[in-house]
């Protein structure tokens, strides 16, 4: 099985270059899931239908997303209705839409997409992001063996903790959200593919993605 994992797709310039990119890759590497992290594709700053409905079109089967979510009120409805896109599963209960979902690829290959996000310089009232991923893996595993999980966090010592403590457990964990890829790609030994940040999607002569003159004044 071939997956392509896309980092936080920023704007109008990601989405073009999901579109122009993601099919033709699809077909070169015979790619049979595409998962996208999609917290600041509207404007810079969270996600709409519309825009979700775009990469859906380009040819990304889901999205995750991250602190940035809920920023356009639109997106509510969009969490409440489509279990393509999925918001971090350690909202505490109540939070609108789901951080799990379970799709069938072309091939019928069942595979777990899991979406968390870390607590260390982020949101204090989210539930702790292990406990959750053991809840979470304890009902995916029912279904399927090939479980993805994005780790959406600001420090990169959490989200490599969280890989070591799900080494085995699931397929790949592909840490997002800094906007900056980092090169510590690897296999850990019980056989989980890791990389603590694949960077982002977005204008690459920016700072994380924002106009480098906005940023500096």
């Amino acid at each position: 099985m071939t997956l392509l994992l896309i980092g936080d797709v920023i704007g109008r310039p990601g989405r073009d270059v999901v579109r122009r990119w993601v099919m033709p890759l699809r077909e070169e590497h015979r790619i049979d899931l595409v998962v996208a992290n999609c917290e600041n594709v509207a404007g810079g700053a969270g996600v709409t239908p519309q825009t979700a409905e775009e990469l859906f079109r380009a040819g990304v089967d889901v999205l995750t997303s991250g602190n940035h979510v809920w920023r356009k009120r639109e997106a509510y409805e969009l969490l409440r209705l489509d279990p393509r896109v999925l918001r971090p599963a350690n909202y505490p209960n109540g939070a609108v839409g789901t951080g799990s979902t379970i799709v069938e690829t072309l091939k019928g290959q069942k595979v777990g997409i899991l979406n968390l996000m870390g607590r260390v310089f982020m949101e204090s009232l989210l539930d702790c992001p292990f406990r959750t991923a053991e809840r979470e893996l304890a009902r995916l595993r029912l279904v399927t063996s090939v479980i993805v999980v994005d780790m959406h966090a600001e420090a990169t010592s959490e989200k490599v903790a969280m890989g070591w403590f799900l080494d085995g457990k699931i397929s790949c964990l592909f840490g997002t959200h800094t906007h900056i890829p980092t090169a510590d790609e690897r296999i850990l030994p019980k056989g989980t593919a890791f990389i603590t940040d694949v960077g982002m999607t977005g204008p690459y002569d920016s700072v994380i993605g924002r106009r480098v003159d906005q940023i500096l004044e």
